[in-house]
């Protein structure tokens, strides 16, 4: 996939603006944090650009029932501002506390961690593969620049899993549109600059219809970069 030179990349808040005129629930969405924003002003916290829930799922090996796994994602926490954020980090497990195989998911308030929700039914995630010992500080810097509305094309971006494995651990970012090519790779090169990812590190992507048909997250990717 590559873009053309002549388009020029969207910030964050044109790409949200640009969703939101084909999607009328994106509009509402944003009246909503504009008024959430405004309230936590006033509380005098510092408000993030969006709102996000810590989701978790306790996997069961061997099951793949997609009506087992929906039953199986339970909400943790949510939060709208940074001292929100802070208050939830800190209690939640770090990644090598986990038991295998788990996934924690954090994304934007209204967005189910699922391949069918609306948000992401278009969409795909760009996939990282980790040697289990050092996922904790990827996986902190990701979570980070998420919520802080670091990542190019943000309005385009649902959230991120993180996977823990037997023999590794798997960072996933979920955007909305896996046929804009140029809003992919432009999330791409965001994930690796923020992550300071070592050139060695091969980062694919997969769009969830493809997941739907072979019912697998990471299997047979169709884009390495």
């Amino acid at each position: 996939m590559e873009s053309s030179s002549d388009n020029k990349p969207l910030d964050g808040g044109a790409a949200t603006k640009a969703a939101a005129a084909t999607d009328p629930s994106l509009s509402s969405a944003a009246e909503d944090d504009h008024d959430r924003i405004t309230l936590d002003l006033k509380a005098g916290l510092n408000p993030l650009k969006y709102r996000y829930v810590f989701w978790y799922t306790r996997r069961t090996p061997g099951v793949r029932s997609q009506t087992s796994y929906e039953d199986n994602i339970k909400k943790i926490a949510d939060f709208s501002s940074v001292e929100g954020f802070w208050v939830c980090y800190c209690h939640l497990a770090r990644p090598s506390a986990l038991p295998v195989p788990t996934d924690l998911h954090l994304f934007k308030a209204g967005i189910r961690p699922l391949w069918e929700d609306s948000a992401n039914c278009n969409g795909g995630k760009w996939i990282i593969r980790f040697k289990k010992a050092i996922t904790g500080r990827f996986w902190e810097d990701l979570v980070l620049a998420l919520v802080g509305d670091q990542l190019d094309y943000g309005g385009d971006v649902c959230g991120a899993v993180l996977s823990i494995r037997f023999n590794e651990d798997i960072l996933s970012v979920w955007n909305r549109n896996a046929s804009d090519n140029q809003a992919v790779m432009s999330l791409r090169d965001a994930i690796k600059r923020h992550l300071k990812l070592p050139s060695s590190y091969v980062m694919e992507y997969k769009p969830h219809d493809a997941s739907l048909r072979d019912n697998s997250s990471y299997r047979n990717t169709w884009l390495r970069g």
